[in-house]
């Protein structure tokens, strides 16, 4: 389905600004879909096929739906959308008396236009059911003079407010508490949600009736910002627990009328951060002293092969040394990140230039490129999987250049479910009738072990189609 911007930019032919105000609509217009106890639809002008188009969509929390069929896409002549057509033309609030049967329940519309830069770029409707009409008690009047009011700011361009960031994925909703004060702060009307947030921050007496400067704990932010007629989102903790408000003051024609203030609790919420935070930073200590740990072993490996007289026992602790390296580079990576995930382009990058340090010949200089890109990997497969690069790269050091230098590269090819990782070096190539398991040596019996039985994949040894080099190409299998 396509998104709004893209309904608009092809329909409506509307400018990145007015597509912005759209999207600021958008981003905040659940409010006046609960306090309405109605369907939103946003409704854009066709001015070649002369029709109106429903780009977005909004169904309430407080009431049933009338649609339950997605209607962004839909298309109306001007004749089936009267209110639509005069909201477009007048640039007013159209509110119909009779209401519309068209869906087999009484629908009563309203529709109310979207200025910007003095046109009517987009029509809002509301569509409430009247068939759920009942006896209304405090809590829905003022829910619903509410509602109007946030229409009539609408229709003058100062709701949504502006320069207000978009993002509130934690920002308290109309059913999470809601109080209504007056101009001076006055609380007219507190819902029971509200009223149990603020008993949790020790508010014991009514608040109904009281100055927000009796009570509440950020009074003088709140009071001025309410003056000021700007929103404000604010946060107050006190014996044990946090509670979110969020301030939206009710103008006309410049004048404060009062304020909207939405509450929400988020004790539990703060307190599963506080733990997510310890426990990152528990993480990322442990990965920090694995790797101290392992840079030790190594370094105690390295002292020992100093004191061997045998070159096959230095040359079997310094391979030693290299896989613990290869280890401790991905604990290193993961002590600087809380996630439990790893850039393996910047491991490889660094595992490949310390093997090209360590193992290489000045006088037969082997060249190793990495090329292409293996992402973010789970820390259970990039470290196998470092060791597996170090072993197949060390391999070929070793065995493919005898007395002479030459090339090694390393392509990592990420697919939507797999790695494909390929080592290729222009050496001398695995004999003719050689195999992976009869022939191999202990770095590719480590190399195969790691990717069948760890990673789950298959690793082929072969000499190079061109028959110059060898090619070690393994395919692994990604968790989605």
């Amino acid at each position: 389905m396509s998104s709004l911007q893209d309904l608009v930019e092809e329909f409506a032919r509307l400018d990145d600004a007015a597509v912005d105000q759209l999207q600021a609509i958008v981003s905040d217009w659940q409010i006046l879909a609960d306090l309405s106890f109605a369907d939103l639809l946003l409704f854009c002008h066709d001015v070649e096929a002369d029709e109106f188009l429903v780009v977005a969509q909004m169904r309430p929390y407080t009431a049933q739906t009338i649609y339950y069929e997605d209607l962004v896409g839909q298309r109306y002549q001007r004749e089936e959308r009267p209110a639509v057509a005069r909201a477009f033309g007048g640039g007013e609030i159209v509110r119909d008396g009779d209401p519309d049967w068209s869906t087999g329940v009484p629908v009563r519309e309203e529709a109310i236009p979207v200025l910007f830069d003095g046109d009517v770029i987009a029509v809002v409707t509301r569509e409430a059911n009247l068939s759920m009409v009942r006896a209304p008690s405090q809590l829905e009047l003022t829910y619903l003079q509410t509602a109007n009011e946030l229409s009539s700011m609408l229709a003058a361009g100062t709701f949504p407010y502006p320069g207000e960031d978009p993002e509130r994925e934690l920002a308290p909703r109309v059913g999470d508490g809601l109080m209504r004060i007056d101009p001076k702060g006055v609380v007219q009307y507190a819902s029971p949600n509200a009223i149990s947030a603020y008993r949790r921050l020790g508010v014991v007496d009514n608040i109904v009736g009281r100055n927000l400067g009796d009570f509440d704990l950020d009074d003088v932010a709140v009071l001025e910002a309410l003056v000021d007629g700007e929103p404000l989102e604010s946060e107050v903790e006190a014996r044990g627990a946090v509670v979110l408000r969020r301030l939206l003051p009710l103008t006309r024609d410049h004048d404060v009328l009062g304020g909207l203030m939405l509450i929400r609790e988020v004790t539990e919420l703060r307190r599963h951060e506080r733990l997510l935070l310890y426990k990152d930073a528990t993480i990322r200590e442990i990965h920090h002293r694995v790797k101290n740990n392992l840079q030790t072993v190594a370094s105690l490996l390295r002292l020992q092969s100093r004191r061997l007289q045998s070159e096959e026992a230095r040359n079997a602790l310094g391979e030693s040394v290299r896989r613990i390296s290869s280890i401790a580079l991905v604990h290193e990576t993961l002590s600087q990140d809380s996630r439990q995930r790893v850039s393996f382009d910047k491991v490889a990058q660094r595992l490949v230039d310390m093997l090209g340090t360590g193992l290489t010949n000045p006088e037969h200089p082997v060249h190793m490129a990495l090329e292409g890109t293996a992402g973010e990997l789970p820390a259970e497969v990039a470290t196998p999987l470092a060791l597996v690069l170090s072993e197949l790269v060390q391999n070929s050091v070793e065995h493919a250049f005898p007395g002479r230098g030459g090339r090694i590269t390393i392509t990592l090819q990420r697919r939507p479910a797999s790695l494909h990782l390929e080592v290729r070096d222009d050496g001398v190539g695995v004999p003719e009738g050689w195999t992976l398991d009869g022939d191999a040596n202990l770095g590719l019996r480590i190399a195969s072990t790691l990717v069948e039985s760890e990673l789950g994949g298959t690793l082929d040894v072969r000499a190079a189609a061109d028959g110059d080099g060898t090619v070690c190409e393994s395919l692994l299998p990604l968790p989605r």
